[in-house]
């Protein structure tokens, strides 16, 4: 297991192959769906190329990328968390997403403010960004508490969303 780094509760590793199942159902839940957007991830098969081609091919390619979110004890896998470099945005960005079963614990702010710290200390990242939908209110306030503030709105090319862009000072 690689893990990046600890909180008082939850560990952040890379990702791996073993992780399908847990790609499936996160990328399915409700919030995801709303907020995020159908990645037509469905099968074993999808959530490997997923895999493959998003968050590890990120790893090789940037040093850093979206990396699994679990408890310290029992190592239970509840959500993502980490620092994507997009082609269509400026800087690095954070991105998150919780299983709704842990929604409301405390667990993306912790993991989302420590992800801030590694990655401006140990990815010496100036600044960082983050997109979320305006209707995303949680996101919004989370984005807020971890020290982001609103930038402008941006539509990203090939879509007609509009985003909020944030970005630390």
């Amino acid at each position: 297991m690689n893990i990046l780094f600890e909180t008082e509760r939850l560990q952040l590793r890379q990702f791996n192959l073993e992780d399908t199942a847990f790609i499936i159902e996160l990328l399915n839940s409700p919030g995801w769906l709303k907020f995020i957007g159908d990645r037509n991830v469905k099968t074993m098969e999808d959530a490997k190329n997923y895999l493959v081609n998003g968050p590890m091919k990120s790893y090789g390619e940037n040093g850093y990328g979206l990396s699994m979110v679990e408890t310290k004890t029992g190592n239970v896998p509840v959500g993502m968390c980490g620092i994507l470099k997009r082609g269509n945005l400026e800087f690095p960005d954070i991105g998150f997403a919780f299983l709704p079963a842990y929604h409301g614990l405390g667990y993306a702010q912790e993991i989302s403010t420590e992800t801030m710290h590694y990655a401006m200390n140990e990815l010496k990242i100036q600044k960082v960004a983050a997109i979320t939908v305006p209707d995303n209110k949680r996101s919004i306030r989370l984005l807020e508490k971890i020290g982001l503030h609103f930038d402008r709105l941006i539509t990203l090319p090939g879509s007609s969303q509009e985003l909020m862009l944030f970005s630390t000072k």
